[in-house]
């Protein structure tokens, strides 16, 4: 199979779902990141919050950026701190109209930051949040995908809500009970690693139409950016590896998972 070109996929529009450029603005002026994105094709970002008491700066980002949006939520890391127990606050600061996410949440006992307790009950507070508000919930998922699934199970019987499980890494079993209930998977640059065949085997499962693509920078810099800062330009190569992996255009890729965006987020605007 010919490899697709990043160049290829640029021509035409992407989105990178979930990056933290409130992160990279610790290294200076995110001017120059914005601009580089967007001559790159990239021409809707999302940042995404991780705490409750940096949302000011979120919002102040989006503001700036009539192509960023951003979402509202607490990483699990942050859940002993930060966990919500009800989803009070998380709905007041999802008016602002720039918000078009609830998260990042979910679990994580990989590096178990927070109590497991404390990241269950965030957690749920954040899928409340979404419920009542529609807007998506974006979930992150390490070490924990037993309970990510019970939780999710459980809670959508009570009552349906969209999202999308972000930067992807787990096993068949999270993919499928994620798409049984309406969800999308996003790809991070992991998908492009020598070492990922197994996340590229479940990849080849999702459904195109449940594809989204993200940077989750400044981490994880995709094949060939490894071990540099990684930043919202460098999801053209994450697309055109999944470009590749499925056998498809660049440009049919990058027009899939740009809809696939504007679907599921609804509140960002297309132009």
């Amino acid at each position: 199979m010919t490899a697709v070109t990043p160049a290829a996929v640029a021509e035409r529009p992407l989105v990178d779902s979930h990056c933290h450029l409130d992160y990279l603005a610790r290294d200076g002026d995110i001017g120059p990141v914005v601009a580089r994105a967007r001559a790159a094709g990239v021409e809707t970002l999302v940042t995404i919050c991780t705490k409750l008491s940096e949302f000011a700066q979120i919002q102040a980002i989006a503001e700036r950026f009539p192509e960023v949006y951003c979402s509202v939520g607490v990483h699990p890391h942050e859940a002993g701190k930060e966990g919500q127990k009800d989803p009070t606050r998380l709905l007041e600061l999802a008016a602002y109209e720039k918000v078009v996410g609830i998260g990042e949440t979910g679990l994580d006992y990989y590096y178990e930051h927070s109590p497991r307790e404390a990241q269950q009950v965030s957690f749920r507070a954040h899928i409340a949040a979404s419920r009542e508000t529609g807007l998506p919930l974006i979930v992150h998922a390490r070490d924990a995908d037993d309970d990510t699934v019970s939780i999710l199970q459980e809670e959508f019987a009570a009552g349906a809500f969209p999202g999308v499980i972000h930067c992807f890494t787990a096993g068949p079993d999270l993919a499928r009970a994620a798409l049984e209930i309406g969800f999308y998977i996003s790809l991070a640059g992991i998908v492009t690693f020598k070492s990922a065949g197994a996340l590229r085997d479940t990849v080849r499962t999702v459904p195109l139409e449940r594809l989204l693509v993200e940077t989750d920078s400044p981490y994880l810099a995709p094949v060939p950016r490894r071990g540099k800062t990684n930043e919202p330009a460098n999801v053209v190569y994450t697309a055109a590896a999944l470009a590749d992996l499925h056998g498809m255009p660049a440009a049919a890729l990058a027009d899939t998972t740009t809809d696939n965006f504007f679907r599921l987020f609804s509140r960002a605007r297309q132009d």
